[in-house]
């Protein structure tokens, strides 16, 4: 097998022919030896079955030379794959690749999948660990939120003050497991504008989308099964899944959403539980899924029966099916196979830890029980001030303001970058992230930048493989620090 590379640099399986190469990119720059990444990289493909068992693989000579690489490294690399089990050797025949019992889980914290840097692996936790570090935002081009003076933080303290004035028993009870009623009133006419029709009783309030993908997972899913996500996603549920003893499996993305051959395939072969998608402002590329993607994968989960979890934490920041065309899984399905996502830490306040699920009404007690379990309840106090902010009216006019805020840097920000030697294969309409190529490996770019106190957020992570990438997701509303510029400059040169 040979990769190929999609619009968003997703990579995309070929058979392999002599001469093409089976790894899509060795780092020579980075801490990790090339054996290290060979062995990691075909671990990778064999795990996701791009690999199967039975083929052959490349014989020494040919990989050696597809890869420029020496055969003594290719030995090596085949040896230690033999050694793990993944590969056998046939005498006078080659490698080939083995029958597995069972998969292997992946873990974001095993140290054959990270590459080493100063100060720790670079890893989901280094890049999460550093997002938190106290550092001015000016300075983390990588990072996941918009800066602090663009939100409304006046709005949130005016609404706790009246809350803390009129409902002083918020302040020491425990709310209920299903979320504070007025604001699941609030949400479900929120949903119904996203032609999303739900009852109150339908929705279940959470700490953020992640508790929420946390939750769903435990549900419906059970240790050993297979969840899909895209590829390149949020990358902080591929841990998350994996802890929960759940094989991650990643669906190459399109401009357009998922390469539907592959996710065809691969839901044969791996029958998943639940597919976690982003449909709207994709994580990281800021693209959306058509219409026609959207009712051929609806009829992929009814054929292959899995759940689809749909992810619209950036729901806000589109500006609408009037100014730009967007199609969610969840309007056109009603809940019935679909599982909705959302909440406002990225257009409110992180600090809220505000989300939700919207789903059937059978599911939707079931997650509050579940939730109930865990937690007891949610914040009521966050709950009770998101749905004073969206009760008076004011979010609207906020995210409006946010999203011409964006607008107004986003050409001229990809054209400083295009001026720069990074790649922009498709340019985003909406949002605030940019999926950048580079032309080099990012975790070594990552890396240097840290060294000058600039935090990127390479592409490695952004995938379940975490094999390595030439992409990086960039902030446009970070990119403002001419640091960052002449960093990225003198090192793209």
């Amino acid at each position: 097998m040979a990769n190929t590379r999609d619009a968003l640099g997703t990579a995309q399986p070929q058979a392999f022919k002599p001469g093409m190469p089976l790894i899509a990119l060795l780092s020579r720059e980075s801490g990790e030896s090339l054996a290290d990444q060979i062995v990691r990289s075909v671990v990778a493909r064999i795990d996701d079955k791009v690999l199967r068992s039975g083929a052959r693989m490349p014989s020494i000579r040919a990989f050696a030379q597809s890869h420029g690489v020496s055969p003594f490294t290719v030995v090596a690399s085949y040896d230690r794959l033999v050694a793990r089990g993944y590969l056998e050797s046939r005498r006078g025949a080659g490698f080939y690749v083995r029958e597995r019992a069972a998969p292997i889980l992946r873990s974001t914290r095993d140290p054959a999948a990270a590459h080493g840097i100063e100060g720790g692996a670079m890893d989901v936790t280094w890049l999460v660990r550093n997002m938190f570090r106290q550092a001015p935002y000016q300075q983390m081009p990588g990072t996941g939120v918009l800066p602090s003076d663009w939100l409304d933080g006046a709005g949130i303290a005016n609404a706790l003050r009246a809350i803390s004035r009129q409902h002083p028993g918020t302040l020491v009870n425990y709310g209920v497991p299903q979320g504070f009623l007025p604001l699941r009133q609030q949400l479900q006419q929120k949903l119904g504008e996203l032609e999303v029709q739900a009852t109150p009783e339908q929705i279940v309030t959470t700490a953020g989308v992640t508790q929420a993908l946390d939750m769903v997972a435990r549900e419906f899913t059970q240790p050993g099964d297979t969840i899909f996500v895209d590829d390149p996603a949020w990358f902080l549920m591929f841990g998350s899944f994996a802890a929960l003893g759940a094989r991650v499996v990643g669906i190459p993305r399109l401009a357009d959403g998922p390469d539907l051959a592959a996710l065809a395939q691969l839901a044969a072969l791996h029958k998943p539980k639940l597919y976690v998608i982003n449909s709207v402002l994709h994580n990281p590329s800021s693209t959306s899924l058509s219409a026609a993607k959207a009712f051929q994968i609806l009829r992929l989960a009814e054929e292959h029966d899995f759940l689809v979890v749909e992810d619209d934490i950036y729901c806000d920041l589109h500006p609408g099916p009037a100014v730009q065309p967007v199609t969610r899984l969840a309007a056109l399905d009603q809940l019935q196979r679909v599982i909705y996502l959302g909440g406002f830490s990225k257009t409110m306040a992180a600090n809220l830890r505000v989300g939700y699920i919207a789903t059937s009404r059978e599911r939707a007690q079931r997650l509050a029980d579940r939730k109930m379990l865990q937690t007891l309840t949610t914040s009521e106090i966050g709950e009770r001030v998101v749905y004073k902010v969206l009760s008076e009216g004011t979010f609207r006019k906020h995210t409006d303001r946010i999203r011409t805020r964006l607008d107004e840097l986003r050409s001229r920000t990809v054209r400083q970058m295009e001026r720069v030697g990074l790649k922009i294969a498709v340019a985003p309409m909406a949002g605030m992230f940019v999926w950048a190529d580079a032309g080099r490996d990012t975790n070594v770019l990552a890396a240097q930048a840290m060294g000058q106190d600039l935090l990127l957020a390479p592409g490695s992570l952004f995938s379940p493989s975490q094999l390595p990438s030439q992409y990086m997701r960039l902030n446009i509303a970070a990119m403002q620090e001419p640091a960052v510029w002449r960093f990225l400059e003198k090192e793209l040169a």
